[in-house]
């Protein structure tokens, strides 16, 4: 089902939610309408019991997002809403980029350019897929406009600092199979197959149990960059939070009766690359 936003898409598939930037005519650049719709769109993700899963992608098949449409910029300069900002008041400049606590996994479709605040959303996500002829860049460094959706936060923390200054500071273009290399990208695939494989890896996401998985990306979230024993504690937080479950009592049951694919011998396993003896 898709939603009647403008210039976005929301498609529910089952369990999973398919965020669209949808404006091809201008490379999904995000613009004014764009930024509240992204809002909307990323919260009734967040809040919705039956979504499991967000796939991120763009329409087409030239481009994921090139970024902040400059003709229509979504983001004022008035004295107040800048001094909000660096309160940290406001979602972010395009959409809800500074949100950190959507704590549900995002997979990125990158189906074309990723270029200054489109490469930001890819940041966003968890993981990303793209596309062989996709490419990544800081290419808001030739206009004189600064990363304000996390690319100065995110970036670094994904690719390590010394390849994210490179490309911070100088805008240089990198293609889909470099970004593979230097982890920016967990896997490349062919042109128009992005999206497939995002369904692919959600659908299989959306078999286990989730609680678990939530309170780990919780922790890998909020005990990123802190001190080892703080961010333990952060880990022992979230694990005693999910540990509780129901899940985990029927978890214990499959692996004790060995009634699961992956721990019995007569189906195939749904783990992909796990070894049974």
């Amino acid at each position: 089902m898709a939603s009647d936003f403008s210039q976005i898409a929301y498609e529910e598939h089952d369990e999973i939610r398919v965020i669209r930037f949808n404006r091809p005519e201008v490379m999904n650049c995000i613009g004014a309408t764009t930024h509240v719709e992204l809002v909307e769109a990323w919260d009734r993700f967040r809040t919705d019991d039956g979504a499991k899963v967000a796939i991120l992608t763009g329409t087409g098949d030239r481009a994921f997002c090139a970024g902040g449409d400059l003709k229509d910029p979504p983001l004022s300069l008035d004295p107040a809403e800048i001094a909000a900002h660096c309160r940290g008041e406001r979602p972010g400049a395009l959409g809800p980029s500074r949100w950190t606590d959507i704590y549900k996994p995002i997979i990125a479709a990158v189906n074309g350019v990723a270029y200054a605040g489109g490469l930001e959303w890819a940041c966003f996500a968890d993981i990303r897929i793209a596309e062989a002829h996709a490419s990544f860049g800081v290419t808001c460094r030739r206009w004189n406009i600064g990363l304000a959706d996390g690319g100065t936060q995110r970036l670094p923390r994904i690719i390590g600092m010394g390849r994210a200054m490179e490309l911070i500071l100088t805008g240089r273009v990198i293609d889909a199979h470099e970004a593979e290399r230097i982890g920016l990208v967990n896997r490349v695939v062919p042109e128009g197959q992005s999206l497939v494989a995002a369904m692919e890896m959600a659908r299989f996401i959306c078999t286990l149990p989730q609680p678990a998985m939530r309170s780990d990306k919780e922790a890998a979230v909020r005990g990123f960059g802190l001190p080892l024993a703080e961010g333990l504690r952060v880990e022992a937080e979230c694990f005693f939070s999910s540990i509780s479950e129901p899940e985990t009592l029927e978890g214990l049951r499959q692996f004790n009766q060995r009634d699961h694919p992956d721990r019995r011998s007569d189906q195939k396993a749904r783990t992909s690359g796990i070894v049974r003896r």
